[in-house]
């Protein structure tokens, strides 16, 4: 089931790589379902925030009418950075399912574990790898194209 969902995080991620957006893609699941869909647009909305994550967030909490997401469960391609572990946190995700780690910025268990940190009062469970091959090439391939743009 994981891949099923991982699978439609890579279609957003793939939606971004057209946009010219570094290609990250998330869906947010409750019950079997998508209820959010997010892919990185702080490009072209010149927007910090616009992460994948927190789109996709946004739109499950639209869904429900609340910001409390503890029945769900977060698809992302790669590892999440501060900020969107930050939301992942404050949404009260549940689960955390992520393809490829990000060495540079992650924050569930490659710079920091901040999803699992006891310290705070909500831990959201984290499983990656999911996919991981698949959710790197596209990264890899998108900054590839950049390189020899300007080579």
């Amino acid at each position: 089931m994981d891949s099923h969902f991982m699978k439609e995080a890579l279609a957003e991620a793939q939606k971004a790589f057209e946009l010219d957006e570094v290609p990250i893609g998330a869906v947010v699941v409750k019950d079997g379902e998508i209820i959010g869909r997010g892919h990185n647009l702080r490009e072209r909305k010149k927007d910090p925030t616009l992460h994948a994550e927190i789109i996709a967030i946004r739109q499950a909490a639209a869904a429900l009418g609340g910001w409390r997401l503890t029945d769900c469960d977060l698809y992302v391609t790669i590892e999440p950075c501060p900020m969107c572990a930050g939301a992942i946190l404050q949404a009260r995700i549940r689960r955390l399912v992520f393809g490829a780690r990000d060495p540079k910025a992650g924050c569930a268990g490659s710079l920091y574990n901040l999803l699992e940190d006891q310290r705070f009062n909500h831990r959201t469970e984290v499983t990656e790898g999911v996919m991981k091959d698949s959710c790197a090439l596209i990264i890899r391939e998108y900054f590839r194209q950049k390189r020899n743009k300007y080579v």
